[in-house]
Formats: structure tokens, sequence, C-alpha cells
């Protein structure tokens, strides 16, 4: 076994995982899984710089994540950042801030990078369940961009495009520097019209339609299941692998989309950092499965964060 730190720092949120790790069995032990929502995007895609608030949050996180890998005595640390460090102009800033506390330099992967670790984290258990047919489309919505992956053991096709739930929701549901309480239809409809354009841009490079079986990674989907499953409170073990119909994805996204901040808040398996971005990652999961006909959506708890530590064992 090797101990090893993943860190995974998002548009939305930064996440820990510092596991025990066994190539030759393939077996992943988690020790401490942990998720902070820190917005490091926040209004990246309008400014094209971090916000120093924005900046503070992430710093503050990376701080308690450094205790709790020294904590654990992990060998080796792997720091991955995503769409809003690529994107912002100071990203300078946000790398001297996370080498300063936690000794690991932040790698800005590209899309595509990020595509295949997701797909790896998703999928390593996934290949002995023979009720799940290959090939697989894993989707990882995440705050800035959305990754699709196609493959069966291996990846055959990767595209990262820019609809996010953070992305979408400051790009078009945002009023006055406020969230829209509930949408309009006006606004809801130029959701939708980014999240097609940016499917038709997927779909240049990756098969969507020749997937047999749809695999749903990241905050919306897991938070959409756990909504589908009407839990008391986010219950990771009832989250993983668990099915939700598109039907019911449908249903539950025309809901979030007509729901007040106070009502979606109000879900008892809701973190408050994702109450007024939420709608905007379902509907994105919507348009998936509407495009390429998925009857229901596989949902993992694991996904680039677990790539990730593979990549370091």
């Amino acid at each position: 076994m090797t101990r090893v730190a993943a860190i995974d720092c998002g548009t939305n949120s930064i996440r820990l995982l510092v596991a025990d790790c066994d190539p030759a069995t393939g077996e992943l032990v988690d020790l401490d899984r942990r998720m902070t929502i820190v917005r490091l995007g926040q209004g990246v895609d309008r400014t094209g710089r971090l916000a120093p608030e924005a900046l503070e949050r992430t710093f503050a996180a990376c701080r308690e994540y450094a205790a709790a890998i020294k904590e654990h005595g992990a060998e080796r640390v792997r720091f991955v950042a995503t769409s809003a460090s690529r994107d912002a102009e100071n990203r300078e800033d946000f790398v001297r801030g996370v080498v300063g506390i936690l000794g690991a330099e932040p790698e800005v992967i590209s899309g595509d990078q990020e595509a295949e670790f997701s797909f790896t984290g998703a999928t390593r258990e996934l290949a002995g369940q023979d009720h799940l047919p290959k090939p697989y489309l894993v989707v990882d919505i995440g705050g800035g961009s959305t990754e699709f992956v196609v493959g069966e053991e291996h990846v055959r096709a990767a595209r990262s495009v820019d609809i996010g739930c953070v992305r979408m929701t400051e790009r078009h549901l945002v009023r006055d520097g406020v969230v829209s309480d509930p949408p309009s239809e006006e606004q809801i409809a130029a959701v939708r019209a980014d999240i097609e354009a940016a499917l038709d841009l997927a779909e240049r490079t990756v098969p969507l339609r020749e997937a047999h079986t749809l695999v749903g990674l990241a905050g919306s989907v897991t938070t959409v299941s756990a909504i589908a499953q009407e839990l008391p409170a986010y219950d990771s073990a009832a989250i993983h692998h668990s099915r939700v119909s598109r039907d019911r994805v449908r249903e539950i996204t025309e809901w979030l989309l007509r729901s007040t901040h106070a009502e979606r808040a109000a879900i008892p398996a809701m973190h408050p950092g994702r109450v007024d971005v939420i709608a905007a990652g379902a509907l994105v999961l919507l348009a998936i499965m509407e495009r390429i006909g998925a009857e229901e959506v596989v949902v993992s708890e694991h996904d680039i964060l677990d790539g990730i530590a593979w990549s370091v064992a």
C-alpha cells in the first residue's frame, strides 16, 4: 500500500482524499475524504480574474487540508487545479499561495487530462459489473466545465466544454448581481441554448450516443440523486452507484427551476454552497440524458479525486 493525498481544486469546491492505494490489486482505501465549497471561480467568467475573497476562502481550506495530510502521514501529494484557475489572469497568485501552504505546486491540467482522471476514478470499480454494459460515458459536471469521456477499460475519446453549474448560473441566471429566484423562461432558454451548443461541440470528438451506460459525477449529479431518494441527510453510501431515471431527473430539474432559494435550502441533503447553482447543474444533466437517450444515470461518488490518487500511486 502507498499512502497518498489527492487534492482537486475546481471552480466551486476543493476536495481532499487521503487514501491507501494498492495498484497491484486495484484496492483504494479511504482514510480522509472531504469537500469544502470555496467558489474559487466567483466572477471569473465576467472579470477574467480570481477574486481576492475567493482566493482567501481557498487558502483557508488548504490550511485545513495541510493539517489533515500531516496527521495521516501521506507519502505523496498531488494538487490538481481545474477550470477556474485555467481561465484566470492572476493564477500566479493562486499558485504561490498553495505552494506556501501545502508545499505542492498546483498542476493546472487540461480539460482532456481532467476527463481522463475522471474516467479512471469513476470506472475502475465498475469493470466487474456485467449488468452495466460498455462502453461507458462518464460525465463530470463541474462548476466551470463539464467533461465527457467515452471508453471501455481505457479512454477512447474525451472532451471538456465550458458548461458548469456556476458558469451557467453566473452567465444567465443573475440579474443585478443577484441570482433570479426563480429564473424567467427567457433565462432558462438561454441556459438551454448554451448547453445544446456545448453538446454539439462535444459530439464533434466524443461519440456520446454510442455509450450504453451513463455514469454521472460531481455535486450536481450526487445532489439530484439525494433529492430523488428523499434522503434525510447527505449519505455518500446511499448515493454511490444509485440510479436515477431520466423522468425523475426531469421532474427534479423542473422543480428546482421553479423553486425559491428558501425552498432549495430546505432540502435536507443540500449543501449550502450548491443552493444557487443546483438548478443549472441539474439542467446540464437532463440535457445530456435527453441528447443521448439515456434512460437512467448511474451516480458515482468516485471521480477525478480517485483518478488523481491512482495517478500518484
